[in-house]
């Protein structure tokens, strides 16, 4: 590998990019003459079948629940190693990023819900409780050096929590019909995952050959394959190396994180993005729908996490991050408004099966939401304070580098 591929791979905005590129690609063919062409790409047929056992899906869904547990994978093993050894592991540590992430989460909810309460529509209330990290990432690495590493170490506590969120809602919320017998192949599969870690099994291969079955096993039980790949990461070990001699999870965290920043999230992206314009009027723009996402994202979002924060710094429960003021922290609270992927992964859960019309609104009111708390976001981080060069800011910055995706 280059150094220059490396560099890229390491560098926050370049996801953050490629997430932007795939999502305008797919909503200029999808308000092109090529849309048949691509409503025919994400409906290509794709079965696997071994003996009696098949998966058979549109592409489209292939992505959503087969490359998105990859993604939930990752996150799992980011979440693993923060609260084993990280940024999560110290209860003071946790206090302030712990109360934005629920405020976060419960104040997009409510306002969603208070504009959605009855109906299909209400289906929807988790949608703008989500934060797409690598485009909030991808936003704070345009002004990291004018902003205190405490800030971006905040940012990923948040995201961490939110992520995990996201797990619980669609583990409660968006499972149905469970198949008694499926489950049970996957908690066998679970503990077969256990035993091997704690025979000190080294071997990556049979961790992922036992995780392919438990994926397989939860596809077919009615709780969303996602959440596969987040369970089967708590039994990857922390502490034991591999054959060459490196940490076997933290290994397997940087060998999966550029494919998927540089591909799963892109492609996902792509896929769910391609939102028709034509025939919009003010009407879709007011719909219920389309207003609960975009008001959950930019408003919820900003005074659940900011108003939150400061009621408990001023309460002497938690402390400012380090170096950070209250204008650069407003502008933190905006990044987590940019809901984008996650958003859109919710609003597929929220409304499977249901008229293609929720699913329209569902994208305007992510992007409308992600687009404004975006672009607030870079207007008042614009007007943070001189390049910080404090040696303890110098001291920290490398044990950054390495970025999470959400």
């Amino acid at each position: 590998m280059t150094k220059v591929y490396r560099a890229m791979i390491q560098h926050d905005a370049a996801g953050g990019v490629l997430l932007v590129f795939a999502a305008v690609l797919a909503m200029i063919l999808a308000n092109s003459t090529l849309l048949p062409y691509y409503d025919g790409f994400l409906s290509v047929p794709v079965s696997v079948t071994i003996d009696s056992f098949e998966i058979s899906k549109p592409l489209l869904l292939w992505i959503n629940d087969g490359l998105m547990a990859i993604f939930f994978f990752l996150v799992g093993l980011e979440v693993k190693r923060e609260v084993f050894e990280g940024s999560l592991s110290s209860p003071q540590q946790v206090i302030l990023p712990g109360i934005a992430a629920v405020a976060g989460i419960a104040i997009p909810a409510l306002i969603y819900y208070n504009l959605n309460p009855q109906g299909i529509a209400s289906n929807g209330w988790a949608i703008p409780s989500a934060t797409d990290i690598a485009f909030a990432l991808g936003v704070f690495a345009l002004f990291s050096k004018h902003l205190p590493v405490s800030l971006k170490l905040f940012l990923l506590s948040v995201a961490i929590m939110d992520d995990i969120g996201a797990i619980i809602i669609i583990a409660l919320f968006y499972s149905s019909d469970l198949s008694a017998l499926s489950l049970t192949v996957a908690l066998g599969g679970l503990v077969v995952l256990l035993l091997l870690n704690r025979m000190g099994v080294r071997d990556v291969a049979a961790y992922l050959l036992v995780g392919l079955v438990v994926w397989a096993a939860v596809l077919k039980s009615g709780v969303h394959a996602t959440l596969a790949g987040f369970a089967i990461a708590w039994f990857i070990p922390l502490k034991l190396n591999n054959e060459y001699g490196d940490p076997l999870l933290k290994q397997m965290e940087h060998s999966i994180q550029p494919w998927v920043a540089f591909l799963i999230l892109p492609l996902f992206a792509f896929a769910n993005a391609g939102v028709s314009f034509a025939g919009i009027t003010m009407k879709n723009l007011f719909d219920p729908v389309t207003l609960g996402i975009a008001l959950g994202l930019f408003v919820g979002k900003q005074l659940g996490i900011f108003g939150s924060c400061w009621l408990a710094v001023k309460a002497g429960i938690a402390k400012l991050p380090e170096g950070a003021n209250w204008r650069e922290f407003y502008g933190v609270s905006l990044l987590c408004g940019i809901g984008f992927t996650m958003s859109l992964f919710i609003g597929t859960l929220a409304f499977e099966n249901q008229d293609v019309s929720y699913m329209h609104s569902v994208k305007i009111g992510v992007l409308l939401g992600s687009l404004l708390s975006a672009i607030t976001a870079v207007m008042v981080l614009t007007k943070s304070r001189k390049p910080v060069t404090s040696a303890c800011t110098r001291e920290l910055r490398p044990s950054t580098s390495t970025s999470s995706y959400s």
